[in-house]
């Protein structure tokens, strides 16, 4: 965001406002994190804040500071939707496209000729905000909203409570700091907010380590079905809807299960293929390493998106088809593949 979006945000918001944070369908941890963080610094400044995001957020994210605030659409449709009409102002955090809310949420938002801010790390933004900080470098949109409280002077502010919201959304999309988006400002950023006396050692067993038994073994369904393909470097893990069922899955219960498929040794890009029949879709996650963009592998062939090495998509197709389909395009990339 340059000085001057800086500068007319300040004036906007030197006078009480009525201002709606959004967060993406499927919310994680950053997603989670970067909203809450801004709406506790948002108020701070006299501003009034909703948050609200498309569907419910795991449970694991649900002990953060005001999660119990957070208005969930599917949910609370009618007060979402008239919070959403009175806004004088839409902040749009951690996705880069109004079709990333789902489609109930997108028409309602197009509709209306409310201001938009984006703070977002995402590719290929969209072009739908009167103020835009996007930047593809950072490990996650977390980040972004503590450089963005700096640009509004307002680093002061930054409590414990707000500093844990936006170490939890760091922590989650830079795999704990291991991620190659992880830079020296990222843990510059992650030692101010130890500094300002947050328990990180806590966040990371809140986050990663209160698994339940149906969780552990769902996983352990997941490295039954993993496959290799060598030739490509590549490998997948599967899971159907009856799996799922078995296993009492919740919402974020397969959260990191495509790493396992990456961390196998000589594993350069690797899938997740998750049937849910309520949708009727196939859920993707890819991720990768070194050059290989899994987001345009995702933006060509699986109506999807994200980061060079880190990205998600969905087929509409049976998960059998799907499997074949994505063997079938990544003959296109053998090449690639083969020089990671």
């Amino acid at each position: 965001m340059d000085q001057n979006q800086i500068n007319a945000l300040k004036k906007f918001l030197s006078s009480k406002r009525k201002i709606v944070i959004l967060g993406h369908k499927g919310p994680d941890g950053d997603a989670v994190g970067a909203t809450l963080a801004l709406s506790q610094f948002l108020k701070k400044i006299n501003q009034s804040t909703t948050v609200i995001v498309p569907n419910d957020f795991p449970d694991f994210l649900k002990w953060l500071p005001e999660s119990d605030t957070i208005l969930i659409f599917d949910k609370a449709t009618k007060q979402a939707t008239k919070a959403i009409k009175d806004a004088e102002l839409i902040f749009t955090l951690d996705f880069n496209t109004l079709s990333r809310v789902g489609e109930d949420m997108q028409h309602l938002l197009e509709s209306l000729n409310t201001p938009f801010a984006l703070i977002d790390h995402h590719q290929q933004p969209g072009d739908f905000a009167t103020y835009k900080y996007s930047d593809v470098t950072m490990s996650s949109t977390a980040e972004m909203v503590y450089h963005f409280i700096e640009m509004m002077q307002g680093a002061n502010l930054i409590d414990q409570s707000i500093a844990t919201c936006i170490y939890t959304g760091i922590m989650t999309d830079t795999g704990s700091f291991r991620f190659s988006s992880t830079s020296s400002e990222t843990h510059r950023v992650a030692a101010k907010l130890i500094d300002l006396g947050i328990d990180n050692a806590m966040i990371h067993q809140a986050v990663f380590d209160t698994n339940s038994p149906e969780r552990m073994q769902l996983l352990g369904v997941a490295l039954q079905n993993l496959q290799i393909l060598e030739p490509f470097h590549t490998a997948y893990i599967t899971l159907t809807q009856d799996e799922l069922d078995r296993h009492n899955f919740k919402k974020g219960d397969t959260e990191g299960f495509v790493n396992y498929a990456l961390s196998v040794k000589g594993i350069v890009f690797a899938a997740i293929f998750i049937e849910n029949k309520q949708e009727e879709i196939i859920k993707i996650s890819f991720r990768s390493i070194g050059d290989f963009s899994v987001n345009e592998f995702a933006r060509n062939h699986f109506n999807g998106g994200g980061h060079n090495n880190a990205a998600g998509g969905r087929s509409s197709v049976s998960l059998k088809e799907t499997i074949s389909d994505f063997i079938t395009n990544l003959q296109l990339y053998k090449n690639e593949l083969s020089n990671e």
